[in-house]
This record gives C-alpha cells, structure tokens and sequence, in this order.
C-alpha cells in the first residue's frame, strides 16, 4: 500500500486537522491529505487542536501520541465528550508499523488506518539537536540556539548573547564554557549593571599597591581571573562609553593594563557577553561605541522570548515542579489540564524565570494535593491570567 493510498477517502464534507510537533510528520500528512478533504490544516500541539475544533468544520483529527503539551488520551477523551462529530485518529510514529486507534464517539464508521507517511517523515526529519546542559525546550526555536551553540563553542570567536529578561542567557554562556575546551579552566561572570561606574574599572582590569585610597594590596582584576578561560559580560549594554573603549582595546589586543601600572599584562580569555536591549538602537543614539558593537557582534546567539516557543512551556513547568519536588524529597505535584492551558494561554512577559515562579507559588498553594489547578496559578505581573480556552466539562 502506498503511502497515499494508506489515508482512507473521507466521503463527508469536512475537514481534516493535523496535530503534531514534528514538523516533517505535518508537512508530510499535509501533502498526504491534500485533495482528499477541505479544508487541510496543521497545529503544533493538542491546545491549539481544541481551539481550532471549537470553531467547527472538522470531519477528522489526525493525533500525533507525543504531543508536547497535552496528554494524547486525555485530549481524546475530551474531544470525544464535546466534539462528538469530530473522528480522532491517533498515530504512533514509534511503532515498526504505526498503530492508528479510532475513537467511535460518532457515526462515522471505523476503519483502520496504517500510517507509512510517519516512517518516512521520520527519515527526512532532521536530527535534533541536544539540549543544553540546563536547558529545557525542543521547540524549533530552542532548536536553532542548540545548533548555533553547538557550532561555535568549541571556537574562541566572541559572542554576542541577546533576549528579553528571563531568557536564559547566563546558561547559554555557561553552555558556551562547559562544551569548549576551556571547560577545565575559569568562567568569570560580570554583571556590568550591578557594579557602581567608580568601581568599574578596578573591578574589570585590576590595579596595583597605592594606586588609589584604600589599595593597600595589588589585586587581579576579573578580566585576568578569566585567563585560559570565559569572561562573561552580562548587560554589556550597561559600560559607561569609557569602559567601553578599554573593552575594546582587550578585546583587540589581548592586553589589560591596572590602575597604577605602567606595563600590560596578556590574557587569553573568550569573550562572550549578553544584553536585553537593542545595541544597535544604542549605537544610533551615541550610547554604545559602533566599533565594539562589531567587535561583539562576531557571532550573535538570540534568544527568543517564551511567548514564541509555547511547546516548551508545559515541560518547563513540569521540570519546575519536579526540581522542586526532588527538593524537599516529596512526590510533586502534576498539571491539571485546565492549568495548562492557562499557562498556554498567558503571554509571559518575564519569560523562564515568570513561569519558574509561577509555578513555585503554585506548589505551594497546592500543598499536599497531586495537582496543580488553574486556583493555584497566580501572575504577578499586571496581565491577570488568561481565561481558559475551552471549558472544562
């Protein structure tokens, strides 16, 4: 049987929904179905199947086992409940030979259904790229950092780490470190922002005995501690513009020179900073050096905001729960599936770290029950929770 063949004629008007993560697996079922039902649409997970079933149309739901979101066998009996006309066909692309099971909540007759398409989808799909030490996430967007991490870190090319607050980027610089061969040597982190502009300098390039008041003893200053290894430059957009040349010239040279000293000193150091505003808004607006924006810019690694990588929010806050579960040495608690999709539906403004509290206050509002529910969801910023995307019957 062809792989075309393998689709059954639906003879109903109606149309057919895919939902899955895999990309090869919806472009595929897509040009599989093409002709045979109208209209043919793909969603990435099982909350963004319900709203598109809530608006009608649908003859047939084609459901991937692995969503990223929602647990396959809940969202079936869900939709058999209240969407009694809609055929679910759930695929397990794990199987020799698919499985295909066939909720009979409708008139529609059973058939079943192989699924060779999903075998070879996933031979053309790419190869995933590993995660992050640290980092949780499978969406195509984490996917792109992954690789774009995975390409440069075993270089000392510098990099340029930008996103939102909350995005992760201090464990994109640590990923950098602990996968290049400086992995052994220091990783010196300098929160450019949180060092008064009086400090800065002595902090960054040290300074000898008496150079100033109070020096009573020479001192290293961060940029030496990171010889052989990483120096990390969070909020780089932060240096005063006279910093910001002495950056430069490190950065051009190789060399530092302490507060006090007449000679330099060599240091071999990788460069990798980050920043959460437009550097080059600041450049135009003559608050950052055009020169060190391009001394920076070599390899730059965006992250992108949690809002445009839903598929990762579910199992984040589920590895929130666990981690802090495994904490206290207590079994954790799980997501209700109106929980999720209020986490779906918020807009997460602080990104990771929003939802790392969020879901730390849940935990503990839910004290000694196994589940998380949409009460126990409190969103400290000034967008209040979203309302549900479908109720909960």
């Amino acid at each position: 049987m062809s792989a075309v063949q393998a689709f059954p004629v639906f003879t109903r008007s109606g149309g057919a929904l895919v939902a899955s993560s895999n990309s090869a697996v919806r472009d595929l079922a897509l040009h599989r179905l093409n002709g045979r039902c109208h209209p043919v649409q793909h969603v990435h997970g099982g909350a963004d199947a319900l709203a598109k079933l809530e608006k009608g149309g649908w003859q047939v739901l084609f459901l991937d086992r692995a969503l990223p979101d929602l647990d396959a066998e809940e969202l079936r009996s869900i939709i058999g409940q209240r969407f009694p006309g809609i055929e679910v066909i759930v695929l397990d692309p794990e199987e020799d030979v698919p499985t295909v099971d066939v909720v009979l909540k409708t008139s529609v007759p059973e058939r079943a259904v192989e699924a060779p398409f999903l075998r070879a989808a996933a031979k053309e799909a790419p190869a995933s790229a590993t995660p992050l030490p640290g980092m949780i996430g499978a969406s195509d967007a984490m996917q792109r950092v992954y690789r774009m991490v995975g390409l440069v870190a075993a270089r000392t090319t510098t990099v340029l780490i930008a996103g939102a607050t909350g995005t992760g980027k201090e464990l994109v610089a640590r990923a950098l470190h602990s996968l290049s061969p400086r992995a052994a040597k220091p990783l010196v982190v300098v929160n450019c922002a949180a060092i008064p502009e009086a400090l800065l300098e002595s902090e960054l390039f040290g300074y000898r005995r008496g150079a100033f008041t109070g020096a009573v003893q020479s001192q290293l200053g961060r940029i030496a501690a990171a010889h052989g290894g990483t120096l990390f430059l969070d909020e780089v957009s932060e240096l005063p513009l006279g910093m910001q040349a002495k950056l430069l010239r490190f950065l051009e040279q190789k060399e530092v020179q302490r507060l006090g000293a007449s000679d330099v000193m060599r240091v071999d150091a990788r460069v990798v900073a980050a920043c959460n505003s437009d550097l080059a808004e600041q450049v135009a607006r003559r608050e950052f050096r055009q020169d060190l924006f391009y001394r920076l810019m070599a390899f730059p690694i965006e992250l992108p905001p949690l809002a445009a990588r839903r598929t990762d929010i579910v199992p984040l806050a589920e590895h929130f729960l666990a981690c802090m579960a495994a904490a206290l040495q207590i079994p954790g608690p799980r997501l209700s599936i109106a929980a999720a999709q209020i986490l779906l539906a918020h807009s997460w403004p602080g990104n990771v770290r929003e939802l790392q509290h969020v879901m730390e206050r849940a935990s503990i509002l839910a004290g000694s029950s196994n589940m998380i529910e949409v009460e126990h969801l409190y969103f400290s910023t000034a967008q209040k929770a979203a309302p549900k995307i479908f109720p909960l019957t």
